[in-house]
């Protein structure tokens, strides 16, 4: 018999707030984390503005020393880590550590880092580049450095499949639980790639909202007047349990983790593939995992990025798995909100399907004001929605075709 997983804790950093609940009472309010950027000097980019973490004290929470040991992401990593802890009631010790794991994954990792050592290296020579450069940079920093903060030795890892990310970690460390080889798992993403080159980059690629004029109003997911994606940064933890481990410890259970699917489009590196086969071939495996039909579903936390393509083909995908289903089942992005937070978007979204269960109420898509004929199902339009979902789902899709879904389920 499989065991079963369950969801215990959550953690979160935002461009809406610095923890889970500030998060997701602006999501509930319609909040837009889209602002003018402040990191770096903008003023030469065609895109000016993303969703930035705003107020984000590391050396407070961390101390100086420690902090200036942790690339952005890291630091974002490990705070949502530490907060997903405390509300699990959940400390790692002696007698559990080698049974809790770690999977932070992350779609760029310390790329911030990087691009300020390359400055030093091109001033001021090789010799003084900082020795921490390498472990702050690499992908799997934030599971390592949470590993020696907290005292976990079971499993640890990190993913990396770009804007898949968040979501392949829940799902890779779930199975993990159920194969047996740890009690606990240590789950999420997080991304802190508001930077010059990389915004740089996705504008080139055409990814990203020109809409310098409005950038709080620049993320609109399915709306026919969407332009690109707004870049954001941030982190979202989750603990994830063996049901029978968090009842003898008398764990407060959010719900239940039931199903996960992952799929590649094989199409190309960048654009979904237009009738979102791989996407749809990813939400059926999920659905089969977790034993559900369709019609069983009754929220779908989309992808929805407000790029003119991946809309349109999550829509399409989203029709094929649940036929007329489709029609009726409730359709939200708080990508319209919080922005593209890359690699930690799957963690943050699959975070505010947990609190849909708490306070059964499902988080807007907003900014959506024109009805684009392609993208014409239920997408929860500009205010919250009372609903009390059993079963939820999270997309989430990659470049390079990545595709991961989750399913979440009201525990009883």
């Amino acid at each position: 018999m499989q065991r079963k997983v369950v969801v215990t804790g959550l953690g979160c950093v935002s461009p809406l707030g610095n923890n889970m609940n500030d998060t997701w009472t602006a999501l509930l309010a319609g909040k837009s984390g889209a602002a003018p950027i402040t990191l770096f000097d903008a003023s030469k980019h065609k895109t000016r503005f993303a969703a930035e973490v705003k107020g984000f004290d590391a050396a407070g929470i961390f101390g100086a020393r420690e902090a200036r040991k942790m690339d952005r992401y890291t630091q974002f990593a490990t705070a949502a880590t530490l907060e997903a802890l405390t509300h699990a009631g959940f400390t790692v010790d002696e007698s559990n550590r080698d049974r809790v794991g770690i999977l932070i994954g992350t779609g760029i990792g310390g790329i911030g880092t990087l691009l300020e050592q390359a400055e030093v290296l091109r001033e001021r020579g090789p010799e003084r580049v900082s020795p921490f450069l390498v472990p702050m940079m690499i992908s799997d920093s934030a599971a390592g450095m949470i590993a020696i903060r907290v005292g976990a030795r079971g499993p640890n890892m990190a993913v990396a499949t770009a804007c898949a990310t968040g979501t392949n970690a829940l799902g890779e460390a779930a199975a993990i639980i159920r194969r047996g080889a740890a009690d606990v798992m240590i789950a999420g993403g997080a991304e802190a790639a508001i930077v010059s080159l990389a915004m740089a980059g996705m504008n080139v690629m055409g990814a990203l909202s020109t809409r310098n004029e409005s950038p709080e109003t620049a993320s609109r997911p399915f709306d026919k007047e969407r332009d690109g994606f707004v870049m954001a940064e941030g982190a979202g933890v989750l603990i994830l349990e063996e049901e029978e481990h968090a009842r003898a410890r008398g764990a407060r259970i959010l719900c239940e983790f039931k199903g996960y699917g992952t799929t590649d489009d094989a199409h190309h590196i960048s654009a979904p593939a237009e009738n979102g086969a791989g996407a749809a071939l990813s939400m059926s495996l999920a659905l089969q995992d977790a034993g559900l039909k369709p019609e069983d579903i009754g929220y779908i936390n989309a992808h929805g990025t407000s790029t003119p393509l991946n809309d349109k083909s999550e829509t399409a995908a989203i029709k094929t798995v649940f036929g007329e289903h489709a029609y009726r089942v409730a359709i939200s992005s708080t990508k319209s909100m919080t922005g593209h937070m890359l690699g930690a978007s799957g963690a943050v979204e699959a975070a505010a399907c947990v609190k849909v269960f708490e306070h059964n109420i499902l988080p807007p898509t907003v900014h959506y004001s024109t009805p684009d004929p392609e993208c014409d199902l239920d997408y929860v339009p500009n205010q919250p929605r009372a609903a009390q979902p059993e079963h939820v789902m999270s997309n989430s899709f990659g470049f390079g075709g990545h595709n991961a879904t989750l399913i979440l389920s009201r525990y009883k």
